[in-house]
């Protein structure tokens, strides 16, 4: 099991980059070499433009105001990190590139070029596939139900992991839920060097929370019909000496 199969079956790269620029909260812009990072400053149109809402007097609000050859072409770097705390928590990240237009007392940024990294490698998405996609439905509330997971329910986590090929179990010290989306649940399985991501598809698409619940527990039982994998015994009677 390597880092690179976490995503597999999962949204496609469109509908992963609106995602990631519907749940974060912070960006980094970059105009003609001046790097400006940003908290609660953006927000996104229902095309997937970038509106930003900052200081007339910065250094992005005077680079579009002077930039001697009409509006200057911006990068806007979004971050994708786990909302529960494990080793190696970004889990991807997205920039588009596009001119930087003001628009209202903010700046626009109209991506004409979408490249998005997860551990697999970068991909590049057409852009106009990416103004046509929509978040994936889970993304507002997946850190909410991946840290109430993680923390309430830590034995319906290990319980998953029977639904995991032992291998990929072998010399494990800790599974945590990962990702969720509307296709699956990703656990990602830490050693003590390294990690690696195991995807739990649903039987069939989950749209809301309510599906996702029942998604959930059509996983729980056919877990509960696997025997407790034997890496995660030893590693339980390992503990308890």
């Amino acid at each position: 099991m390597g880092d690179t199969q976490g995503w597999a079956a999962g949204p496609g790269a469109a509908v992963r980059a609106r995602s990631v620029v519907a749940a974060a909260w912070s960006c980094a812009v970059t105009v003609d070499g001046a790097r400006e990072e940003y908290v609660g400053a953006h927000r996104v149109t229902g095309d997937g433009a970038v509106l930003l809402d900052v200081p007339e007097d910065g250094a992005l609000g005077a680079a579009a105001l002077c930039a001697p050859r009409g509006e200057p072409t911006a990068v806007v770097e979004f971050a994708d990190a786990a909302p529960v705390p494990v080793r190696r928590r970004v889990r991807s990240r997205l920039w588009l590139a596009g001119r930087l237009t003001p628009v209202g007392g903010s700046l626009l940024v109209r991506p004409t070029r979408v490249v998005l990294w997860q551990p697999s490698g970068s991909v590049p998405v057409d852009p106009d596939a990416f103004t046509a996609a929509r978040p994936d439905p889970l993304t507002g509330a997946e850190a909410r139900l991946l840290t109430h997971l993680a923390e309430a329910h830590p034995d319906a986590v290990e319980r998953l992991t029977r639904l995991v090929r032992p291998e990929d179990l072998h010399a494990a010290t800790r599974v945590t839920p990962l990702a969720v989306d509307r296709h699956g649940l990703t656990l990602r399985i830490e050693r003590a060097r390294t990690q690696g991501d195991v995807r739990l598809p649903f039987h069939s698409p989950a749209d809301d929370v309510a599906q996702l619940a029942e998604r959930m527990h059509a996983l729980l039982a056919r877990a509960g019909a696997v025997p407790c994998p034997r890496a995660l015994q030893r590693q339980r009677a390992d503990g308890d000496r």
